[in-house]
C-alpha cells in the first residue's frame, strides 16, 4: 500500500502541499481531483521524489520512501507518467521502452516485457520511429507503456488523457480498467474528466490550496462537492 502522511512540500520558499495525507490500495484506482493549480503535479512530483518533502512521510509497505532518490522509488516499484508525457523526441520508440527497463530492481532485462506493450499493440509497428514524431496520443501510449515495462506496483498517472483524441481515451481507459483487474497493481490518477474518473477509479480525493478537503469512494463524489471544489 502506498502511504502519504502528512506531507509539506513545494518550491524554494513557496509552500504548495500542507498536511496532505491519502492511501492506494493494491488493485485500487484513486484519483486526485481539483481545480488547477492547487497542488496536484505537486504531489505526484513529490511522491516520486522529484521534490523533497519538507515534513511528512511517502512509504509503499514497510518501505520507507521519504529521503530516497527517484530512482530508488522506481526501483521500489513505483511507476510514473508525468504530465505532458516526457518522452525522448530523439530516440526511437523502442528506445525509449527500453528507458523504462532501468526502473527494474536486481539485473536489469534484455527485453521489454509481453505486458508492456500487449496493452498497447500499436507500438512495435512503430519502434523504429522517432518519440518526436508521434502524435500526441501516441507519445501518451508510449509514456504508459515505458512505465509499464518496469512492472510497477504502484503507477502514478497525471493527466493521461489531456490533449489527446477520443479513441486513445477509450484505450487509456480499457488499459486502467484492465490494470485494476488483475489486483496487482495501485493507481493514483489525477484526471479532469468527471465522466473518466467514474468509470474507471475507486475512491477519490479533492484538493484545494494544497490540502485535501474531501475523500471518499467514488459513489460519494456528489454534484455538491463537484461544484464546491472542481468546477469553475
Amino acid at each position: 500500500m502506498l502511504t502519504v502522511e502528512k506531507l509539506e512540500s513545494g518550491y524554494g520558499e513557496s509552500v504548495i502541499l500542507r498536511d496532505v495525507s491519502l492511501k492506494v490500495q493494491p488493485g485500487q484506482v484513486v484519483c486526485l481531483m481539483g481545480r488547477n493549480g492547487v497542488g496536484k503535479t505537486t504531489l505526484m512530483k513529490s511522491i516520486m521524489g522529484l521534490l523533497k518533502a519538507r515534513k511528512g512521510a511517502v512509504s509503499y509497505g514497510d518501505r520507507e520512501l521519504t529521503r530516497r532518490a527517484p530512482g530508488v522509488r522506481a526501483k521500489q516499484g513505483i511507476g510514473y507518467v508525468p504530465q505532458g508525457r516526457e518522452i525522448f523526441g530523439q530516440l526511437t520508440v523502442y528506445e525509449n521502452l527500453l528507458l523504462g527497463l532501468e526502473a527494474v530492481a536486481g539485473k536489469t532485462p534484455r527485453d521489454i516485457p509481453a505486458e508492456a506493450i500487449e496493452k498497447f499493440p500499436v507500438l512495435p509497428s512503430m519502434y523504429e520511429r522517432r518519440g518526436g514524431d508521434l502524435s500526441g496520443g501516441q507519445q501518451q501510449q508510449l509514456a504508459f507503456a515505458r512505465a509499464l515495462a518496469s512492472r510497477p506496483e504502484v503507477l502514478l498517472l497525471d493527466e493521461p488523457t489531456e490533449g489527446i483524441q477520443p479513441s486513445i481515451v477509450e484505450d487509456i481507459r480499457d488499459v486502467i480498467r484492465g490494470i485494476k483487474a488483475e489486483g496487482r497493481t495501485g493507481v493514483l490518477l489525477v484526471e479532469q474528466s468527471l465522466e473518466f474518473v467514474r468509470s474507471v477509479a475507486d475512491y477519490f480525493y479533492v484538493m484545494e490550496k494544497g490540502t485535501i478537503v474531501a475523500e471518499g469512494p467514488i459513489s460519494a463524489l456528489s454534484d455538491e462537492i463537484v461544484k464546491k471544489h472542481i468546477t469553475l
